[in-house]
């Protein structure tokens, strides 16, 4: 947190999933740009207090929530806390989600409903609570967090698929609807990153259509979600961006 440029400074974050990997680079990278951030995990209370910490330590705000973002009450009484807390919030980045594979034929319901239920719901539950205060306040940024597969599809990960699809399209049509209340959503698409999965097993060689040749790293999506954040993108809106080495390009 080192970095001398806060052009986000008296601003609040939200930022779900956020304890650990893509989330957490988002927090730190927020915070470095003068932020306030909540930091919203479902099951890592104790990775979110040390980054809570660390934040701090460095001179930051921030204060950790534990909520299921499915859930609607999980979600309202969440961002009611936070409102209480920071008075305010001008920026929701979407980055929970789930990764199982499943042959199409013996998904069963309720793991398709799994990642529906958090990108999609979750997304639906925290902007209805989150936009009130952005359009209050003048404007302020949503970002969801897709991946290629929602152009691609991926082999054993349908529900995943649609799930991420889905918020492209949640993304799109709220950027229409509150354009005119200066309250910009975007996606950020990334490819094959560099982290660590909740079965604790590290992600596998990068592929070799990637014209970069490696994978990326969580710290490139946090730079690219406080651009998204930030003044310099004002007129940025509705759109997805890829950020995965060129393997997809559009």
């Amino acid at each position: 947190m080192a970095d001398g440029n806060k052009e986000l400074a008296g601003k609040v974050a939200l930022i779900t999933g956020a304890a650990k990997n893509i989330g957490r680079a988002i927090a730190l990278e927020l915070a470095n740009g003068g932020a306030a951030v909540a930091i919203n995990t479902r099951n890592s209370m104790d990775d979110a207090n040390k980054l809570v910490a660390e934040i701090r330590a460095a001179g930051g705000q921030a204060e950790a929530y534990k909520a299921d973002i499915a859930d609607g009450k999980q979600c309202k009484a969440m961002v009611d806390a936070v409102m209480q807390k920071f008075g305010r919030v001008d920026f929701l980045v979407l980055n929970a989600s789930v990764r199982t594979e499943r042959p199409f034929l013996e998904l069963g319901y309720e793991e398709w409903r799994t990642p529906l239920a958090i990108s999609l719901d979750g997304t639906f539950h925290l902007a209805q609570a989150c936009l009130p205060s952005m359009i209050a306040s003048g404007g302020g940024s949503i970002v969801t967090l897709g991946g290629t597969q929602s152009l691609s599809g991926a082999k054993n990960r349908v529900h995943g698929s649609v799930a991420k699809h889905g918020m492209v399209g949640f993304t799109r049509a709220i950027a229409r609807e509150f354009g005119d209340r200066n309250v910009r959503a975007n996606c950020i698409a990334p490819g094959q990153m560099d982290t660590v999965r909740a079965s604790g097993r590290a992600a596998g060689p990068a592929p070799t259509n990637i014209p970069l040749g490696r994978k990326g790293d969580a710290q490139e999506i946090a730079t690219a979600v406080r651009f998204l954040c930030s003044p310099a993108s004002s007129y940025l809106t509705g759109q997805t961006i890829q950020v995965n080495g060129g393997q997809i390009m559009s």
